[in-house]
């Protein structure tokens, strides 16, 4: 199928990740392979244009742009409202993803994420989780979700405290708790081979098979593991009991990690005789009983109630650190994954992180902290108070109250994402058509009245704002005049923003 460009339209969707390079412009050359997610983030079959077109393909397509056409192999849906990006993305998100009833546990919006990861890696203990969780009230800190990352079990499969690092789980996640903490815990779909826990699981016959009929060993970055065939109802059932188990302990949620598409190849044997990414979107569907949970890789997963964080970023000012948080957030809004995490301050790539730990850069971190606090959910792990100086942590203070002073409008706005699947961090170009702003994504509108603008680039204390037609004001009460470029100057521990005024 070959679809021609119309004048100025330009197409946004497929890929959260790498979506600094989106959307396509007229003329431009590019291949975008949506078949299965080969990425290490969230994607669903969807392209959408400014000009009110959508393409859906349910199994998944290929799209390559080449002199102003675009084509497509596979089998898809394309739709034309003759109207706009927001025309589109409605239509597309009404036909195939609508919003159900789950609903995402408000928290997650109301207080900060703070995970155990940097502070700690795969070395999770009793002793430093507490320590983490009191620093973090002593520092001056709001409680939040606490998310105790990778480590705390003895092995993948085995979902219970290890008692060597945890001996005493319930008493401290009761102490998390009347600390005012809500509790999570990292897990993923596999299991550690040559342990209780496989064999087992290879007895019940619950794991993902190779074609002669034994378990496949996946590997993944963590080692070699079995997967768990998510396709087979007894391997969920398997799963639940061990973190219901855990959640008689008192453990409020879980953070969802790997199920990455890559993990599953295409010559697999399943019960369900499914594909890659359709047992990515199990790992998700399974995930959505729990009004806590976090995903960072995803296939097909709009309209569902997911906390949908972004990849580890590395801690530099690149497209692929702190420049790729506005961009990839957006894309996901517009490919119905609303409720997002923009990767953990300061960088979540943790062997990064530690590599750049003795030259530190403070500003980025800082930075980091102004461009998450007004997005759906605002993640900690490496611990401001320990990394900073004392006046770059105050900044981050600084960033935690800037999130409060807007918490009822940033509410309101996750509500209404909720009840309409609308974007809750949307393109320029999605509330204001037709102004010159389809390639505009390093600022955003918050729901439809805030328009924010963090500062992205090192060693800037101001930046372009690219101001709608219409009147808009400051914080400070000055009314300015839109439908031009201005430059603005922003302050230590807030982004830039702007109020759209009622004519």
């Amino acid at each position: 199928m070959k679809i021609r460009f119309r004048e100025n339209e330009f197409w946004y969707g497929g890929y959260v990740y790498g979506s600094s390079s989106m959307p396509v412009a007229p003329g431009e050359n590019k291949v975008i392979d949506l078949r299965v997610n080969l990425s290490p983030n969230q994607a669903a079959p969807l392209l959408l244009s400014s000009k009110g077109r959508y393409i859906w393909g349910e199994e998944g397509f290929l799209a390559e742009f080449r002199e102003n056409e675009l084509t497509i192999t596979g089998e898809v849906q394309v739709s034309d409202t003759e109207g706009t990006l927001k025309d589109a993305y409605l239509e597309a998100m009404r036909d195939h993803f609508p919003f159900g009833e789950k609903k995402l546990d408000e928290r997650m919006v109301r207080q900060p994420v703070y995970n155990t990861w940097i502070e700690l890696t795969f070395y999770q203990n009793e002793k430093d989780v507490l320590k983490y969780a009191h620093s973090i009230l002593e520092n001056d800190l709001p409680v939040g979700i606490l998310m105790i990352d990778d480590g705390w079990s003895d092995y993948y499969g085995r979902w219970t405290f290890s008692y060597e690092k945890f001996p005493r789980a319930k008493e401290m996640i009761a102490e998390l708790h009347q600390m005012g903490f809500t509790v999570m815990l990292w897990l993923c779909p596999f299991v550690t081979a040559d342990t209780l826990a496989y064999r087992q699981a290879r007895d019940m016959d619950i794991l993902i098979k190779n074609t002669n009929g034994k378990p496949m060993i996946t590997e993944w970055w963590n080692g070699y593991s079995a997967s768990l065939d998510l396709s087979n109802p007894e391997a969920l059932r398997w799963l639940k009991t061990q973190l219901d188990a855990l959640q008689d302990l008192g453990v409020d949620g879980f953070k969802f990690d790997a199920g990455d598409c890559c993990f599953y190849p295409e010559s697999m044997v399943t019960k369900g005789n499914v594909t890659p990414g359709e047992m990515c979107r199990l790992w998700c569907t399974f995930g959505e009983q729990y009004t806590l949970n976090e995903f960072r890789a995803a296939w097909k997963a709009g309209g569902m109630a997911l906390m949908q964080r972004l990849c580890d970023k590395p801690h530099d000012w690149s497209i692929h650190g702190v420049n790729a948080l506005l961009p990839d957030t957006l894309a996901q809004g517009i490919l119905g994954m609303p409720f997002g995490s923009p990767d953990m301050i300061g960088g979540g790539e943790y062997l990064n992180f530690q590599e750049n730990s003795d030259r530190l850069d403070e500003e980025l971190f800082v930075r980091h902290g102004e461009i998450a606090c007004l997005l759906p959910v605002m993640q900690f792990s490496a611990a401001p108070w320990r990394v900073l100086k004392k006046e770059n942590f105050e900044k981050v203070r600084e960033c935690v109250r800037t999130r409060e002073n807007y918490s009822a409008y940033m509410e309101r706005v996750w509500h209404h994402a909720e009840e309409t699947g609308e974007p809750i961090v949307r393109y320029m170009e999605y509330e204001f058509p037709g102004q010159g702003m389809e390639q505009v994504n390093t600022q955003f509108m918050l729901g439809d009245r805030l328009l924010v603008a963090p500062i992205c680039e090192k060693g800037k204390n101001s930046r372009y704002v690219d101001l709608p037609e219409g009147k808009w004001k400051q914080e400070d009460h000055t009314v300015l005049d839109g439908g031009k470029r201005i430059i603005l100057d922003g302050k230590p521990g807030h982004p830039i923003c702007l109020w759209k005024t009622e004519d």
